[in-house]
């Protein structure tokens, strides 16, 4: 290999490592901006729902379940931002909230049992299952990564 064919590959080198470091640096903060914007999101829907409650004078139970949702959503990204992992446990949580929203929402307007409530319920159930699942599989087959990771309450206890 001559000299120019060992420079033309160093540049060449040189080059990738610094178009991937480059590029990792922009997905890096396009996920910062992206998850500070979907959290400012979440906070300025649940600031509307709040005010929308406290104009109406009171709170339906529709109404706590949506702030449930926007409150699991916030955690979610908390716990993102904390732990670069997305925890699905909190994505079925909110899906179960969601639903019992929807179903709370059947029984207001129909006032009596339908298959719509059945099929609803099914869906919790089944949720509520997946997430027991997937509880025991992490807890029976934990991943490296989780045992790093530690809650604020087991950092205390550590110091």
């Amino acid at each position: 290999m001559n000299e120019f064919s060992k420079r033309l590959l160093a540049t060449t080198h040189r080059a990738e490592e610094i178009t991937e470091s480059l590029g990792n640096t922009l997905v890096y903060w396009f996920h910062l901006l992206a998850l500070f914007a979907i959290g400012a999101s979440i906070a300025w829907s649940a600031a509307f729902a709040f005010l929308a409650m406290a104009e109406q004078g009171h709170a339906k139970v529709e109404d706590i379940l949506l702030l449930f949702i926007y409150l699991e959503l916030g955690a979610m990204i908390g716990i993102y931002f904390k732990t670069n992992h997305m925890p699905v446990r909190f994505l079925l949580y909110v899906a179960m909230t969601a639903l019992t929203r929807m179903m709370i929402g059947f029984i207001n307007i129909e006032h009596q049992p339908g298959e719509g409530i059945l099929i609803v319920s099914g869906a919790i159930l089944l949720l509520a299952l997946t997430v027991l699942v997937l509880r025991y599989g992490s807890h029976r087959f934990p991943s490296v990564q989780a045992a790093q990771i530690q809650t604020p309450a087991e950092e205390e206890d550590n110091a």
